[in-house]
């Protein structure tokens, strides 16, 4: 009787683990918070003692900040919010030595000593200032208020205001000339007054008195209709640089809410269409000595006329050879304020460069030009509004910077007086976010050397050489050093385990200690897969990298579904824990009923260089669509998988490449759900567009043979629209549109599902599970016999 009972037991528990273990798409799209709390944006103390991060296990609707103090590891602690507000901001100044800070906050100027960690008031205002840095003298501050450059003086305790910029006109003077008829009514008056006489004259004297003993008036540079940016003193307090913005009134999409709070239908005012035009970005120098102010001159630069390859064919069209339209950033001053330079981006986004300003005429002398027909980008290069990895090294006389003139983005280093380049890191991998040691010999850098798919961290000598792996965990080792760079800080997650905080001694071979655990038992309570990485031939001979989720021999059932991930320029197969969480759940559980699963890395994707990046350039839907059609052949080919079974899905890009796979390739995909796609690139905004395409006025045929929506009678397979009626990205106009191609061709194989309380990336669970229920149904009905 007990062994019956016992047996019966372990048969209920046995049948609970498994019913545990099911997948749904109601379970693997509730709120991610059942998975488990996890760690993310990690940062140090200045002391190197304690590690903050964001955090969640009271399960909060948002984030709060928490804390390990590496003495205690075991010890999570949630920061109070009198601490938290105390912390000094990631955008501190710090001095030469690195001992002290100096920051704003609540109109206050503040410095901090490191290593007491005593913390002064140096200024109170009242109103918002900002923008603290130590000069030269690094006794003296300087900071903006009310867009103009103010000095503080730690010494003696004196504040004094450098320039005078006033926005608006300069205030024109009262004309003193009249009308004829005017001026003989006043000599009249005068005539027959004489009482009103002597006070005129008496006045008149009196002006001219005043006006030959009151002090000059002081220099103002009023900006006109002009906005003022970028606010900075050189360190030898000779000049002040500032960006002149001038705005223009592009047209807006609007997207109407239906499900406004009020009742009533609200529109939102939302972004503009590719094709924009720039604003106007100048960069203005401010002499103080001359009480001057005018602009660094760009006509100079090599190339800045250059027209663009496409051209050639429009030999119909005249094009005009004119100076481009450019966005300078910078000055980016040596510590000892003897040099400066600039970045100059074209606002084509086909060239950069960086020169070296004469401070004094405002003249520049380049230094490197980077010219890529396609686009400016890469890790590290960053774009016309910033982002780049440039600065000084601890000589003042070098730059550092990153560019892909070998193919992947490197580290440079360039002599702005010799203008030398040396090339610091070379090979087939890519560059990211390189730091100068706190002695300033070595250079602290994460790669992709190991794998495309890996990211370590290493140390390198100053001016190149060996680099030396400091991080060992097999997948993405998002590391921050401390500031003492005693210990390194690691969010590490691999591609079936979610992103865990991790500390190691900044030693090599070092081993990593775990602090934090933040799976929930029911995640664990299933086998994640570890998908294989694969590569595949494809038609042009070229190796394409893709993620492989195999079923069992038991449940394969001869179909396939091919994920496209979005962004464009992103990069989805890797080893560690994707930013496609929920997709890649839920290509668990489309595995567990017996699909297989590809997940491409097509081109266009990050991680793999310049070329690989560029690739579809002036023809997206070229390339990244066929390396689909060739990863479905692959799957064909070696994987038990049927032709005419074949399912193709994704959001946003990966929307837009189904689309043009069922529009364009019907032969090879049965069934396709395109989620928030874009259908028409010239509705589509310039920042991402334009790279890509160039403008569709100036370039019609990239747009032509881009769009899906001018491939719509094409469609023979089975087609689920999804998409956001708030999306404020990709706007919901462009499946409407598509919507309407598809009726006026008579196409009766497509459904829509609309989300009105939904933006881009959908929120409510409650619409993630209707929308991958769809998907399911839709691949199950189509692709299964």
């Amino acid at each position: 009787m007990k062994r019956v009972s016992l047996l019966v037991i372990v048969t209920l528990l046995s049948f609970q683990g498994l019913l545990a273990q099911e997948l749904s798409v109601g379970k693997i799209m509730q709120d991610p918070k059942w998975m488990g709390v996890f760690p993310s944006n990690i940062s140090w103390d200045e002391k190197g003692e304690t590690i903050y991060f964001n955090y969640n296990p009271e399960n909060h609707p948002s984030d709060s900040l928490y804390k390990i103090n590496i003495s205690e590891p075991d010890e999570i602690i949630k920061v109070s919010p009198e601490e938290e507000k105390s912390r000094i901001p990631s955008n501190a100044d710090s001095n030469q030595a690195k001992t002290k800070k100096t920051f704003t906050r609540n109109g206050e100027l503040l410095i901090q000593d490191l290593k007491t960690g005593e913390r002064k008031t140096l200024l109170s205002m009242g109103e918002g200032i900002s923008n603290a840095k130590f000069l030269k003298n690094e006794n003296r501050i300087s900071f903006v208020l009310n867009n103009n450059i103010y000095v503080y003086d730690t010494e003696n305790g004196n504040l004094r205001k450098v320039t005078n910029i006033k926005s608006g006109e300069k205030p024109e003077e009262k004309n003193a000339s009249l009308s004829k008829k005017d001026e003989w009514l006043k000599e009249d008056n005068l005539d027959l007054l004489g009482v009103v006489q002597e006070r005129e004259e008496k006045k008149d004297k009196t002006k001219a008195y005043e006006e030959a003993v009151k002090s000059p008036e002081p220099f103002t540079f009023y900006t006109g209709k002009k906005i003022v940016n970028n606010l900075q003193l050189s360190p030898d307090e000779k000049y002040v640089s500032f960006s002149l913005i001038t705005r223009v009134g592009n047209k807006r999409t609007i997207v109407p809410d239906y499900t406004d709070a009020s009742g009533y239908t609200t529109d939102m005012n939302t972004r503009t269409k590719v094709g924009d035009e720039p604003m106007k970005v100048e960069m203005a120098i401010y002499n103080l000595k001359k009480d001057t102010v005018y602009l660094v001159k760009t006509d100079k630069l090599p190339g800045i006329k250059d027209l663009p390859d496409y051209v050639k064919d429009y030999p119909e069209k005249t094009w005009e050879e004119k100076e481009r339209g450019l966005v300078l950033t910078g000055p980016y001053f040596s510590a000892d304020g003897n040099y400066a330079v600039v970045n100059a981006y074209s606002n084509d986004n086909k060239d950069r460069w960086i020169s070296l300003v004469d401070m004094e005429t405002g003249e520049l002398k380049n230094l490197d030009r980077q010219r890529d027909e396609a686009w400016i980008a890469g890790p590290g290069i960053g774009g016309s509004w910033g982002n780049a990895v440039f600065g000084w090294l601890p000589d003042n006389k070098n730059i550092y910077f990153q560019s892909e003139a070998t193919g992947y983005s490197h580290l440079y280093s360039l002599d702005v007086r010799s203008g030398t380049k040396r090339q610091l890191t070379k090979g087939n991998f890519e560059v990211f976010s390189p730091q100068i040691s706190k002695d300033g010999k070595f250079w602290y850098l994460t790669t992709s050397e190991v794998h495309p798919g890996e990211r370590h961290l290493y140390m390198m000598p100053l001016m190149g050489g060996r680099m030396e792996k400091l991080t060992s965990m097999i997948g993405n080792n998002d590391a921050k050093l401390s500031p003492d760079e005693k210990n390194i800080a690691i969010l590490y997650s691999y591609s079936n385990k979610p992103w865990e905080l991790f500390l190691q001694a900044n030693e090599p071979g070092a081993e990593p200690s775990q602090l934090t655990d933040g799976e929930s038992e029911e995640f664990k309570a299933y086998e994640w897969r570890e998908p294989e990485l694969v590569t595949f031939t494809a038609q042009d001979g070229t190796e394409v990298p893709a993620r492989l989720y195999k079923p069992s021999a038991r449940a394969r059932n001869g179909a396939a579904v091919i994920f496209v991930h979005g962004a464009g320029y992103l990069q989805n197969v890797h080893k560690w824990w994707s930013s496609y969480f929920r997709e890649y759940m839920f290509h668990n559980l489309l595995t567990d009923l017996g699909y297989t699963v590809l997940d491409i890395d097509y081109r266009g994707s990050a991680g793999y260089g310049r070329d690989w990046r560029t690739a579809i350039y002036r023809h997206m839907g070229g390339l990244d669509l066929s390396d689909q059609v060739d990863g479905a052949n692959y799957l064909v080919a070696n994987h038990n998988v049927e032709p005419g079974k074949i399912g193709i899905y994704g959001g946003s890009y990966g929307g837009f490449i189904t689309l043009m796979a069922l529009f364009n390739a019907s032969d090879t995909f049965t069934s396709g759900a395109a989620l928030r796609s874009v259908t028409d690139w010239a509705h589509y905004n310039h920042g991402y567009t334009s790279n890509i395409l160039n403008e569709p006025f100036n370039d019609p045929i990239a747009y032509r043979r881009s769009s899906p929506i001018y491939f719509a009678d094409g469609l023979k397979g089975n087609l689920l629209i999804a998409h956001g009626m708030l999306d404020v990205n990709v706007h919901f106009q462009d499946v409407v549109r598509l919507a309407q191609i598809l009726v006026e061709l008579g196409k009766d194989n497509w459904e829509m599902a609309v989300y009105p309380v939904e933006d881009h990336g959908f929120v409510e669970p409650s619409s993630w599970t209707d929308e991958y229920k769809r998907i399911l149904k839709l691949f199950n009905n189509t692709l299964l016999d």
